[in-house]
C-alpha cells in the first residue's frame, strides 16, 4: 500500500503515529512517501522534514514487515518554481498545498493514499485502497462542516475534505488537475486553498462513505479517524482542536482511549529516541 504524507518538520510526530496505526491493520508492505520543502512566506519561515524522521518511520515499518519502506522527497525547488503566491501567508500553512505538486515527482507510484498526519487508522483500508479507479481522479469523503456551505453543484452535497484522498496519478496528470489547482492557488486567495481548488476543479472525483474519513467522533465502523477542529456546544459554544500527539488531551478532552496501544508505542519510541540523543 502506497501512503503519501506532506508537511514540514512539525509533521514528524503525526506521521509516526499515523504509520504505526497503519501497521496494526495492513498485512502487506507499506510504502510511505513524504513530500517536504523549506518554505519562506512573507511573515513566516518553515523548515523541511528531516531524513532522520523518515528513517525512524522506516525502522518501525520494517519491524512489522521487512518489505515496507519510507522515502523522503524534498521538493523545495519544484515548489519555488511555481509558488502559491496568493495563499502563502494565510491562516493555513503553505504545506497544505504541497500535495498539489505530487504529479511533478515522477518517482511516486500511480496509486497513492494521501493522509493528513492527524489521521489514525482504526480498521483495514485495503478494500477501499483496491477499488477500481478507472477514469477517476481521486476518491474522498464529504467535509463534515464544509459540505453544508460549499458546493460545486447546486443539486448535491459534494464538497470533499482533502485530508484523505485515494489518488489516481495517471488520471490526475491526464486532466492536469493538480496543475490547474496550482495555478488557482497562485492567483486567487481562498479559504482552505488546496481543498477549495480541488473541489472547484476536479472533473471526476468520487465520494466514499464517512467511515473512511471520520471528522467528528468515533463510530463502530470508522476506518480512518481525522482529528480535525470541531465545534462543541456544551457548556458553551466553542471550538475544540486536539491532535493525536497530544496524548494527555486525547484522554482528558476527547475521553478517547481507542488508540492507547498506538499512542503508547509512540510515546515509548519517542522516549527511546530522546534518550539516544543525549
Amino acid at each position: 500500500m502506497n501512503i503519501l504524507y506532506c508537511g514540514d518538520a512539525n509533521m514528524a510526530d503525526g506521521m509516526l503515529i499515523s504509520t504505526l496505526s497503519l501497521t496494526k491493520h495492513i498485512k502487506g508492505p507499506i510504502h510511505v512517501y513524504a513530500l517536504t520543502a523549506s518554505i519562506k512566506a512573507p511573515s513566516r519561515q518553515f523548515a523541511a522534514l528531516s531524513q532522520d524522521a523518515v528513517d525512524l518511520v522506516q525502522t518501525q515499518l520494517q519491524k512489522v514487515n521487512p518489505l515496507s519502506s519510507a522515502e523522503l522527497f524534498d521538493i523545495t525547488d519544484i515548489f519555488n518554481a511555481n509558488p502559491p503566491v496568493a495563499n502563502l501567508d494565510t491562516m493555513f500553512t503553505p504545506y497544505c498545498m504541497l500535495r498539489l505538486y505530487s504529479d511533478l515527482v515522477p518517482e511516486l507510484p500511480e496509486r497513492l493514499l494521501y493522509l493528513d498526519t492527524d489521521i489514525i487508522c482504526r480498521e483495514s483500508p485495503q478494500h477501499f485502497y483496491d477499488q477500481d479507479m478507472t477514469g477517476t481522479e481521486f476518491v474522498g469523503v464529504l467535509d463534515h462542516y464544509g459540505k453544508w456551505f460549499f458546493h460545486s453543484q447546486l443539486r448535491a452535497l459534494d464538497y470533499v475534505n482533502s485530508g484523505m484522498m485515494l489518488m489516481n496519478m495517471p488520471q490526475i496528470r491526464k486532466t492536469e488537475l493538480f496543475e490547474r489547482c496550482r495555478n488557482v492557488c497562485a492567483t486567487v486567495k481562498m479559504f482552505m486553498p488546496d481543498q477549495s481548488a480541488l473541489n472547484k476543479l476536479a472533473d471526476t472525483k468520487r465520494l466514499a462513505p464517512r467511515r473512511y474519513n471520520e471528522q467528528r467522533r468515533l463510530h463502530r465502523n470508522t476506518v480512518f479517524q481525522h482529528f480535525t477542529t470541531s465545534f462543541r456546544f456544551f457548556p458553551w459554544v466553542h471550538t475544540l482542536s486536539v491532535k493525536p500527539w497530544e496524548v494527555d488531551r486525547v484522554h482528558s478532552d476527547l475521553h478517547l482511549h481507542e488508540y492507547d496501544d498506538v499512542l503508547g508505542e509512540y510515546e515509548e519510541i519517542k522516549t527511546k529516541v530522546g534518550q539516544s540523543t543525549h
